[in-house]
């Protein structure tokens, strides 16, 4: 699942190398933090939040055959939580 949820965040990032993600898994929960630049922000959460979205979705489809669920995150270069 994490290769689909790259593959799609690579597409719409201006710069894809200096994306990092951070996977952690609990039990049937896996917790996928993808940090983005400043500038590539905008172009992979999309106008309304609608490419997020539609990330959750794809990912939220397909994880139901490996019996888990995810949470994607996506921050800012920066941008403590």
């Amino acid at each position: 699942m994490l290769e689909l949820i790259k593959y799609v965040v690579t597409r719409f990032a201006e710069k894809p190398e200096e994306i990092e993600y951070d996977v952690q898994e609990a039990g049937k929960t896996v917790n996928v933090t993808i940090t983005l630049s400043d500038s590539d922000m905008g172009k992979v959460i999309g106008r309304q939040g609608k490419i997020a979205k539609a990330l959750r979705t794809l990912v939220r489809a397909g994880s139901q055959k490996e019996n888990k669920k995810y949470n994607i995150e996506i921050k800012e270069r920066g941008e403590n939580i």
